[in-house]
Parts: C-alpha cells; structure tokens; sequence
C-alpha cells in the first residue's frame, strides 16, 4: 500500500516557503527606494484636488437647487408681470450675475436683471420638451468673453388674462381658481464661476474646463508658483485624462512636473462632475487642478545590502533545518520504516520470507527513532528464541524528536523576530517630511470649511423658510416644513417656538431637545453638552406677519423662530474623507460632536496630545486662531504607531465662530507612502511570513510525525517488553501507520510462537552472520 503523507511533505512545504520568503525578503526589500518626489505627497495633491471638486461641485449642486426652489416657491403678490416676477426670483443683492425670463416658444427674453445673460447657443424650446423635470446646467461666455455658469428652472405662471381673486395676494392662490389655466416660463440665471478653495501655504487651484481652459484661479499664501513652461500642457492633459475617467470611474490622480531652481511641481486633478453622473455637474466638464512646488526627498540609506544579506542569512538557516530534519528526522524513521516492513514479511510462511529475520534492525543513536529501532531488534531476537521479553526500562528524559523540532523554530524565530519588532525602525519625526504634514493640515482645513458651508447653507435656507412662514396659515406653514426636510436630507427635524419657547408646529421626528427659550436672529446652536446623541440645531427669526389680516390669521401667525435639528450622521459624513484618517469634531471643550468613525458623544479625543494640538489653535487675545499640525509620537489608540495630526478652527468670523468648534484629523504615518514607513512594513511583513511558515510547517510536522512517533515508539516497547494483549491499530497511511501495521502482525507472530507454534521461526531460520553484528547461534 502507498505511503500518503508521512514526513516528507512538511519538510518539503517548509523549504519551499523559507526559501520563498528570502526571495521575497531579497527583492521586497531591496526594491524599496525613496523618489523625488514622494508618492505621499503625490497621492496628498490628488486628494487636495478632490476636496476642492467635491467642494465646487457642492456649491454648483446648492445653487442650482436653490434656483429651482426659488422658481418653484410661491411668489409674492404683484408678481404677476415678468418683470415682477424676476424681481421677486432674483431680490437686490443676490449673487447672481443676471437672470432672464424667456419664452418656452420663441426664446426671446421676457424679462432681464441685473448683466447681460449669455444666450448664445441655448434651444429653449429643447429644453423646455416635455418629460425633462430637472435642467442640467452648462457653461457659456459672456460678451466679453468671460466664463458664466448658466443655471436654468421652469416658473408656472397664470396664463395671461386669466381670473384673480384680488383677496388673495399670493400666486399659489391665483393658480388654485377655478378655470384658471398656467404656463411655464424658463428662468435662466448667469453666475460667475468661483475658483475653488485650496489651503497650504504656495499652493494654487484652478478650475478648467473640458478643453483644458482655466476658468478661475486662486492662490493661497506664501511663496507664489514660478511660471512653467508647462503650465499650459498640464492643465489641457489632466482635464482630458479627468473627462474620459467619468467612463472608468478614474475620476482624480496627479502629475509630477520638471525640476526647477531645486524644486518639483506636484498637480493633482479631480473631475467636479459625480462619479456616477447623476447630478447637476455631470455635463459641464469641470475639472479642478492644484499645484505645489516641494523640496526634493532626501536620500536615504539604500536597503539592497541589508536585504541581500537578510536573504542569505534565511537560505543558509534554511538549508541548515532541512538538513537536520533529513538527517535527525526523516532518514531515521524511513529507516525505522523499511525495518519493521522486513520484519512483518520475516514471519511468513517460505523459507525466503523468514530469512529476512536473520538481519538485524538498524539502530538510529537519537530520540524516539532509536528507542523503537531497539524494541524492533528485541522483537526480532524474540521471534528468533534468542531472548524472551526485556521488561521496558523508565527512558530518562533526553532530546528527542519534539527538542529538534522546538530547536529548528528557535532558529527560524532567531531570524524573524528581529525583523518583526527591531530592524529597519526609524523615528517619525524624522521620515514624516514637512510637506506631508502641511498637506494634512491643508486637508483638515478643508473639511473644517466643508463643515462650515454645510451649516451656513442650512443657515441660509432655514432663513428663507422662515421668510415663506411669516403671516402664513398653519397648514402653509406645515407644508413648507415639510418641503424644507425634503430638500434638506440633513434636517431630521424641523419645528417653530412661539415667543414663550412652545414648540407649536413640528415635521419630521421628534428632537432630540428642543431649545428652552426662543432665540433672536439667526443662526447654529450646540442644544445639549451631555447626553447619548449630540442636539445641533439652526435656527431662523419668523419675520414679523405684514399689516392689513384679520385677527383670525394674526392668531394663527403666532411663531416666533423656526429650528431645523441637524443629524450627527450628517457631520459624521461630512468630516469623512479618504486618506485623511480618523477625523473628529469637537465643541470648545475639545469632546467629540461627530467623527468619521465610531464614538461616543462628547467624549474626549483619544490622546492628549490631540487635545493639546486643537489647543493650539485657540485664538491669542486680539488676534484669530489658526490652524496647526504635528507629528504625534503615539498613536490615537493602544498598539498604534506615530500619527500625523492637524487641528483647524470651524469658523474665525461669522456666526459660527461663536460656537468654538474645531476639526482634529490623525492618520497613522505608517499609511503614507514613505520609503522608509513601507521598507519598515516590508521588514516586520518578512519576519512575520518567516515565523508562520515555520510554525506552521513545524506544527505540522509535529502533528502528523513527532506524536505519532512517540505513540509509535511506546507501543513498540511495550510490545518488547512482553505486552501481548494490546491490539495495534494504524491510523494513517504513512511511515508511522505502516509501523503501526507491521508492530501488528510481530505481534500476533509472538503470540503463536508464545502458543508453541514459534518454535518454526527458529528451526527454519538460517543462522545469522557474524558480519551483521548479530550473536551467533547456539
């Protein structure tokens, strides 16, 4: 019967895999060299990009919104004309450039305010087909040749000479008449494009269109960016490699300039449009680039060396191991095998089988090998007549075949644990560059302003709802409510304080606290300091109800401030970006409000030295605060390495400022990719694979032969020492069950020549030769 298994598989599995491991150790290791320009910082400009085009596309998204919102509001009474009607749609003051009803049917201009809108190349009648809901905006040139953000939204409006009812005074009234019949105008307004917001000192941001054209510039402070030679071609490739990314969801990466006066450019681009192209900047073409100048890394020590001699330190151990196992392991028992094979077929029934009794067992000199290979030649002394059984002897402890293999993982471990926990360390503060750390202080900059433009929309939006609430009905005012919360996924509950502080409407779940009294103005609040769920809250001062109603709606006017409850999961999502690490924001105290992983309302950061760090950005007497960065020496958890963390305020003017909050981001330095953090991963990744293939090899080895060796051995033994009775079962297809078969058949030989029938064995066998080392016979 074949052997399957046995101890030459994991012999072999562990040679292979050790030998693996060196040459991944030779090459892992010895490929890891520091660039120019690290890609840290390469992938930290492509994040930067993504920021600002997430923030662009943001705004886009809000504004275009906001024009619907507006067109789709009621408007107010004496509207009823076109020019009216813009006027109402587009108030004194707005950021809007211009704006312009146009006729569905002939595009020609209603109405106009404010500058010229660019029409050129606009189909109205395409745009107002039937079965469009939402108009995407597109981008045109105004007369003088500048870029204008045209945004577009349907206006239902009576149809002229349709019946009004003079006691109503709003236009969601004249549409309600019986009889009356509506039409739809375009609204189209022109804004001028922003240039998106980037942070870091020397850093430029630029937003280009499809064909590479830059449409808006903006530059942060410091030392402004050389001109290039190249700073046509990079913009006009990275718009083009953005646009034909939205079909392969490749949508953001970098480019790495030319050297010039001891700096490298580093750009990142970003697409504004959404990856998946279902919102209002899918079909502009936008596309948003960064740009800094950074020193060149500095050299580091080159790692070929230490990886070639760590690999040839593992060979040599290695071939060292599989030579021991061979010669102290394998070889024995394949011995031990064939031995008692011979012994089995010696008790047969020819003359030829049972001279195979005559030669005697080899005997192994170590461990459990040789224990058996004696109890195998007692036995065979004992088929012979020579002797009868020899009672077994107490073994004194000595090294066997387990202390070999406990001694080959102790030489493995001798390689693998210095690799795992000492060589190749290197202090953070020193392999972290300058660089790295300001783009996580720019990044933090940026979510903190993300944070700021969020709440100061729902500022703004609540305050327009309060506007449409003042003098309404109840009903009106439960349906603007209700519209609010639609528009505002944010919101997850709105309702209205009258003077006393009694909530007196509310749409939406139930708050987590509502505000004990009424406040004046506008404006976002912190509503509790302790509790399971932090409770933000808007709020927006109902202007007072206009002169000329009856004391009926006077009574039902009765509000005072209207309050939209802001989620957490809401800032959670907001202070959530790739790359950034772990993001937190906290109150002026420094607990946490929201984060971008699990937390426990207004608990304290997870290190003091983040807390020391937003400290920092507290504002001195007399002057603002400021952001800050640092590379902390332990991490924000237990077990974790350095960190690179930044703290930046939410607001230094405004009505947020007021509230004290900031943003705090950590992300673990050895996740950025810097030669000397990923030769330290390499390293510990090396030693590691060394110690589980060697105690997974070994601990195999140890399962399937070094137990049942001893197993094997004690049986054998017992067997020579006249143990008669106890029946031997194999239990695997390998050397140890073809021993275990054989010790079976000796067995049941001895017990018919211990019942008289043994006698044969010794009449017939040949008598042994002195060459052997046998005795002779008598």
């Amino acid at each position: 019967m074949p052997l399957l298994g046995g101890v030459r598989p994991p012999i072999a599995a562990l040679l292979c895999t050790l030998l693996a491991v060196a040459a991944f150790t030779a090459f892992g290791l010895g490929t890891v060299h520091e660039q120019d320009v690290p890609q840290a910082l390469r992938d930290a400009e492509r994040q930067i990009a993504e920021d600002a085009a997430d923030t662009v596309g943001t705004s886009i998204n809000a504004r275009a919104t906001a024009v619907r919102r507006a067109a789709a509001s009621d408007a107010p009474a004496g509207s009823s004309t076109p020019v009216a009607l813009l006027r109402s749609l587009l108030p004194a003051g707005h950021s809007a450039g211009g704006g312009a009803l146009l006729d569905p049917r002939t595009g020609r201009p209603l109405a106009a305010r404010g500058e010229t809108v660019p029409l050129t190349g606009v189909d109205v009648p395409a745009l107002m087909r039937p079965g469009t809901a939402n108009i995407a905006p597109r981008m045109a040139l105004s007369g003088r040749g500048e870029p204008r953000l045209l945004l577009f939204a349907r206006v239902a409006v009576p149809a002229p000479g349709a019946k009004q009812d003079e006691n109503h005074d709003q236009a969601g009234d004249l549409r309600e008449d019986q009889g009356a019949e509506e039409r739809e105008l375009l609204l189209v307004v022109s804004e001028k494009v922003a240039a998106p917001a980037v942070y870091g000192d020397g850093r430029t941001g630029q937003l280009a269109d499809r064909n590479g054209k830059v449409l808006a510039t903006a530059a942060t402070t410091g030392t402004a960016l050389a001109p290039r030679t190249d700073h046509r071609a990079l913009p006009a490739a990275a718009a083009k490699a953005a646009n034909a990314g939205l079909s392969t969801g490749d949508v953001s990466g970098s480019v790495l300039g030319d050297g010039h006066k001891g700096l490298r450019r580093v750009m990142g681009w970003a697409s504004v449009a959404a990856a998946d192209g279902k919102d209002d900047t899918s079909g502009l073409g936008l596309t948003v680039l960064t740009a800094r100048d950074v020193p060149p890394a500095k050299e580091g020590a080159d790692p070929t060396w230490f990886a070639l001699v760590a690999a040839g330190a593992l060979v040599l151990i290695t071939t060292l191991v599989t030579l021991v196992l061979w010669g102290g392991m394998q070889r024995p028992l394949l011995r031990l095998h064939l031995s008692a094979a011979r012994l089995a077929r010696g008790v047969g029934e020819t003359p030829s089988d049972r001279e195979e009794l005559a030669r005697p067992v080899p005997v192994a000199a170590f461990g459990e090998p040789g224990r058996a290979g004696r109890a195998l030649e007692s036995i065979r002394r004992q088929l012979l007549g020579e002797t009868g059984p020899e009672p077994v002897r107490p073994v004194r402890r000595r090294p066997g075949a387990r202390a070999l293999v406990l001694v080959c993982a102790l030489v493995i471990a001798a390689w693998g644990i210095p690799l795992l926990f000492l060589l190749n360390r290197v202090p953070a503060a020193k392999a972290v560059p300058a660089a790295a750390v300001a783009d996580q202080q720019a990044r933090t900059e940026a979510a903190a302003d993300r944070v700021r433009r969020s709440l100061g929309r729902s500022s703004t939006d609540l305050a327009t709802a309060a506007s449409a609430l003042s003098g309404a009905p109840r009903e009106r005012a439960a349906e603007v409510l209700r519209r609010e919360r639609a528009d505002h996924p944010t919101f997850r509950s709105l309702y209205v304080l009258d003077r006393t502080g009694a909530v007196v409407l509310r749409v939406g779940k139930k708050p987590l606290r509502t505000l004990a009294h009424a406040p004046t103005g506008d404006g976002i609040t912190q509503v509790n300091t302790s509790g399971p769920i932090p409770a933000i809250a808007a709020y927006a001062q109902v202007p007072a109800a206009r002169k000329g109603r009856n004391a009926k709606d006077a009574k039902d006017a009765a509000p005072a401030v209207v309050v939209a409850e802001i989620g957490v999961n809401a800032l959670n999502s907001l202070v959530e970006r790739q790359g950034l690490g772990s993001v937190w924001l906290t109150d002026k105290r420094h607990r946490v409000l929201a984060a971008s992983a699990g937390f426990q309302a207004f608990q304290a950061l997870p290190h003091r030295g983040l807390t020391r760090l937003a400290a920092r950005t507290e504002a001195a007497p007399g002057s603002a605060g400021s952001p800050a960065s640092a590379v902390l020496h332990t991490g924000t958890a237990p077990g974790e390495g350095p960190s690179v963390a930044a703290a930046a305020p939410l607001a230094q003017k405004g009505p947020l400022a007021g509230l004290g909050w900031r943003v705090v981001s950590a992300e673990p330095a050895a996740a950025l990719k810097l030669a000397a953090f990923q030769l330290q991963a390499r390293t510990m990744l090396a030693g590691l694979l060394a110690l589980s293939v060697g105690v997974a090899c070994l601990s195999w080895l140890h399962i399937v032969v070094v137990r049942p060796l001893r197993a094997v051995t004690r049986c054998a033994e017992r067997l020579a020492g006249g143990d008669r009775r106890t029946v031997l079962y194999p239990v695997h297809h390998d050397e140890c069950g073809s021993v275990t078969r054989s010790l079976e058949l000796l067995r049941q030989a001895l017990v018919e020549r211990d019942r008289g029938g043994g006698r044969a064995y010794a009449a017939s066998a040949p008598a042994p030769s002195f060459r052997s080392g046998g005795p002779p016979q008598q």
